[in-house]
């Protein structure tokens, strides 16, 4: 008989770590499907080996020279930081990435930003190439930023054997235990200055900003000046935190004003936005404004004179005769002169006289205006001229033409004038503007005459 072949697989016993086994197996599958879903899903640029992260530090420095030399200047920074990182850099060629960095950041107007990687670049290495370039860059930073205050202690600190340090910490006051720095005076200065040309700024340029800035810090600079805008800081502080212990924050009335100034600074702010998008006054228009208003622009012309004063008209008289008969103007001025303030200097006046206005230290006389300027120079006036003050005998000393004042004279006047019309027609349509947005409506007829009673008609009037 013969055995049959079973071809039936023998049954598998089940065990407990088989079956752990199994769920380590489906938990393995799982992890897998969802690494390779996220792979999917972050795109093949990720996958391909192509990031910046995959290009060798050559080709990274490569790809940041090409975008600064297409103006790309913020990507070109970004990739400069990738250069730093892409692997191991001596400090000089860290120093050299940093100052790449800085130097794209400040194209790209990143100012502040870009003074902190000049500092990094030379604090990472000294490189005597890079030390003239740094030290222009940063002056141009602060400039442009309006620090002049921080830009004065930097420049001490790279020119100077002192160290800047000790300057811009000098105590200059104390308010109990607190001191205040010379720079945090300096601070305080150029804040009231940036308030000042803040009305303005609006519709400057940056370099017009500062030249202001900078014009108006170099009035400011004197240890008298300075002491005294410390002096009323210090009064403003001591106020300010008595106010506060007296609980003066609290009250209505402060609140209230509080609120008015909020108001005013807000609308401030909304208008000098405004001003600047709506304003931008370059040279040109400034040029242009001057040719064609440049009758504005005219120094008118002057004389100069000397003068006696006698009580009465004869004495006058007489002294004309005398300087007639070739009498010594300054020495009859001396002996003869009643006005006490030009005697001692022969009669002088020392303030010029313009056409068709007073006449320093005669007054107001428009027929001496016009005789003086009708006499040539070393003429002396036949005839005395009557003021509150006496009899005056006016001799003409010199003249001077009127004078066509040039751009560079006037500049900063053309600028203020041409400012002031624009920002008035800027604001003028804002207003009215925001007014139809929010539905304003003025009752002019609140605001007419009351009517008059009117007068009785006589009895059998028609």
């Amino acid at each position: 008989m013969e055995d049959k072949l079973d071809f039936s697989l023998p049954e598998k016993k089940k065990s407990a770590s088989s079956a752990w086994l199994a769920v380590l197996l489906l938990l393995i599958a799982v992890a897998l499907g969802a690494g390779n879903l996220f792979v999917a899903l972050r795109g093949p640029s990720q996958t391909a080996g192509t990031g910046s992260q995959d290009f060798s530090a050559e080709k990274t420095r490569q790809l940041a020279t090409k975008l600064a030399q297409r103006n790309l200047y913020l990507p070109a920074a970004k990739v400069w930081q990738d250069y730093l990182a892409s692997g191991e850099l001596t400090d000089d060629q860290r120093a050299q990435a940093l100052f790449q960095v800085a130097t794209m950041l400040k194209k790209a107007g990143r100012y502040e930003e870009a003074i902190e990687n000049f500092y990094r670049s030379e604090m990472t290495s000294k490189i005597d190439d890079l030390a003239s370039a740094i030290n222009v860059h940063i002056k141009d930073c602060f400039q442009r930023l309006g620090k002049f205050s921080a830009l004065r202690y930097e420049m001490m600190d790279r020119t100077s054997l002192k160290d800047s340090q000790l300057a811009a910490g000098n105590v200059v006051a104390e308010i109990g235990a607190e001191k205040i720095t010379e720079a945090e005076l300096d601070a305080v200065i150029e804040d009231q200055i940036d308030n000042q040309l803040a009305p303005m700024a609006a519709f400057m340029t940056p370099e017009q900003v500062n030249q202001q800035k900078e014009r108006m810090l170099a009035e400011l600079k004197s240890p008298q000046t300075r002491q005294q805008i410390l002096q009323m800081h210090l009064a403003q502080e001591i106020l300010y935190r008595q106010g506060l212990e007296e609980g003066l924050a609290e009250t209505d009335a402060v609140k209230r004003l509080l609120e008015d100034l909020s108001r005013q600074t807000i609308s401030q702010h909304l208008i000098s936005r405004e001003l600047a998008d709506k304003i931008n006054i370059t040279e040109t228009d400034l040029q242009t404004y001057y040719k064609a208003n440049s009758g504005d622009y005219v120094e008118p012309a002057t004389v100069e004179i000397s003068h006696i004063v006698s009580a009465e008209k004869s004495g006058a008289e007489e002294i004309i005769e005398k300087l007639q008969d070739g009498g010594d103007f300054a020495g009859l001025a001396k002996t003869d002169s009643i006005d006490e303030v030009t005697k001692e200097n022969g009669g002088r006046i020392d303030t010029p006289v313009s056409k068709g206005s007073y006449v320093p230290v005669i007054g107001d006389n428009k027929e001496l205006n016009d005789r003086i300027f009708a006499a040539k120079k070393g003429d002396l006036l036949a005839e005395p001229i009557e003021s509150d003050a006496g009899w005056h005998v006016v001799r003409v000393d010199g003249k001077t033409e009127a004078r066509q004042k040039s751009f560079d004279e006037v500049s900063g006047e053309v600028m203020t004038t041409l400012s002031n019309k624009k920002r008035q027609d800027v604001q003028q349509a804002y207003i009215q503007q925001l007014m139809e947005k929010y539905d304003v409506v003025i009752h002019t007829s609140a605001f007419a005459p009351a009517p008059t009673d009117q007068p009785s008609m006589p009895a059998g009037h028609p």
